[in-house]
């Protein structure tokens, strides 16, 4: 057994330096639209950029002569230190210019902006300057495929391999690879990443949007995260559907499994087709779809909980956007708002609350407990069945027509038993805290999640400002661990993972 020391904590610090100069170079990119824009904080942006990348740097310099080595546990501990570490020094802008008081909501705001949860605790989003909206939004962005996918993208130039980390920050199953190297993967997730970034981008801009919002949208939406630079979210363009339609289309790409979206570039449509998660997670889409529709047609009152934006299609199709733009907002993690969901009907309002606890495709950007996991849950229930009237058959779980190993299906039921569990306690600490047991039940599926808005005072048209600090931070905590799917983080809590081995 190794000994805690021999932990190669030089090459955890040059890594986490690696990651502050990423972060500081994206400082000073919000600095540079601030400065464009002539928002008045260019100056303190930049300063926090600067300090940002003379950190980084010097915390590289000192460590870099280490050994280029990096085990399972080192993994876990860059990965959630990582995270830790930018999210930290990622409250520098807010605090530097002003923006948001308080290190307590700095910290939440940026915690949620690195998660992809899109919960906010500013009530004036539009009286922000154009740097600090942008920040917010590239926040998400870093977040969204992984500051740890983009670090092992690099990690060549500096002759470090990779897989430990990129395994730590995208567990559980579904993990096809695009190419043998996972060096050449990380670069090729990337690289679609950036080209429907830029697509959705192009498209919003020629659907009515500013240049400066569709920037923004894009960012949040391809990293399913929901920070807007509008107080009213998405609903802001309720009369203008076309925007929402090519937003929508977006929230699903980014829901599902970036591996597929390889396939369909190299036009290997077969693969896509032919794929036990994308075939259940569009069906479920569009089954949640035709439920939500047809009750907003039938009971709810779309103008009112549309936040005063008018109808402009016809009822019919007002109800049909809605009800595909909530349930594509909850089930990829996304937290855009296109309308009050909770004021339609008690129904639905429960009904998305279900929601979140689904989640995205595995490989995707969307947060929650995953298709992939849901799918080999139920059927594994399934066959429980037919075990108990053949006990000496051998019926193995099949996925994509392969069988799974009897460990993969363990880990599943271990995680989603360990994702009920945090549930359970984040409900019971903001009970605690003080909040009621609507608001509680929805802040820790939200959180948790990564989803956004939730039930309660923290509804789709609420923040999370008026949370008690205590709750602030413990919403972090939540947003941490579910974003990096409990294992990668509470496994630091237990005494064997730092145990002489």
């Amino acid at each position: 057994m190794r000994p805690i020391a021999s932990l190669n904590f030089k090459i955890i610090l040059h890594l986490l330096g690696l990651l502050l100069l990423v972060n500081g170079g994206f400082m000073l990119l919000a600095a540079g639209i601030s400065f464009l824009y002539k928002d008045g904080v260019a100056l303190e942006i930049s300063l926090a950029g600067l300090t940002t990348l003379l950190l980084g740097g010097a915390v590289m310099l000192i460590t870099r002569k280490h050994r280029k080595e990096i085990q399972k546990r080192e993994g876990y501990i860059i990965v959630t230190f990582g995270w830790i570490t930018m999210a930290l020094i990622g409250t520098l802008p807010y605090l530097f210019t002003g923006a948001i008081p308080g290190f307590a909501n700095a910290f939440f705001e940026t915690m949620s902006g690195y998660t992809t949860t899109g919960a906010s605790i500013l009530s004036d989003i539009e009286s922000l300057p154009k740097g600090i909206l942008f920040w917010r939004s590239i926040t998400h962005w870093i977040g969204g495929m992984g500051i740890i996918v983009l670090a092992i993208a690099i990690l060549p130039l500096l002759g470090i391999g990779g897989m430990q980390l990129f395994t730590a920050e995208a567990p559980g199953p579904g993990g096809d690879k695009l190419h043998p190297r996972i060096t050449d993967t990380a670069k090729r997730l990337w690289l679609i990443y950036v080209g429907y970034t830029v697509a959705e981008t192009i498209l919003l801009k020629v659907a009515g949007m500013n240049l400066f919002d569709a920037i923004n949208h894009s960012l949040s939406t391809l990293s399913t995260g929901g920070f807007s630079t509008k107080n009213a979210s998405v609903a802001y363009w309720n009369d203008t559907p076309v925007i929402q339609y090519i937003i929508m289309v977006f929230m699903f790409l980014a829901g599902t499994n970036f591996v597929l979206s390889y396939f369909a570039f190299k036009r290997r449509f077969k693969r896509i087709f032919q794929d036990d998660e994308f075939k259940w997670y569009a069906g479920m889409i569009a089954i949640f779809t035709l439920i939500a529709a047809v009750l907003i047609y039938f009971k709810a009152d779309i103008s009112l909980s549309s936040i005063d934006h008018p109808m402009v299609w016809g009822k019919a199709e007002s109800a049909l956007r809605h009800g595909l733009f909530q349930v594509l907002a909850i089930i990829t993690t996304t937290g855009f708002v296109s309308a009050d969901y909770t004021l339609w009907t008690p129904f639905l309002a429960i009904f998305f609350f279900g929601l979140m606890f689904l989640g995205g495709s595995a490989g995707s950007t969307a947060g929650g407990i995953k298709v992939v996991r849901h799918l080999i849950m139920i059927k594994n229930g399934i066959l429980e069945f037919k075990r108990t009237l053949h006990p000496n058959a051998i019926l193995p779980v099949r996925y994509n027509n392969r069988s799974v190993q009897e460990p993969i299906v363990y880990n599943i039921l271990g995680f989603f038993i360990l994702y009920m569990l945090s549930f359970i306690m984040g409900v019971l600490v903001f009970s605690w805290l003080g909040l009621d047991y609507k608001t509680a039940l929805g802040g820790a599926a939200s959180t948790l999640g990564n989803v956004g808005p939730a039930l309660g005072d923290l509804g789709p048209v609420n923040n999370y400002g008026n949370l008690p600090t205590a709750a602030k931070w413990w919403a972090s905590f939540l947003m941490l661990i579910g974003r990096l799917e409990l294992f990668t983080v509470l496994i630091l809590f237990t005494p064997f993972f730092w145990r002489n081995r």
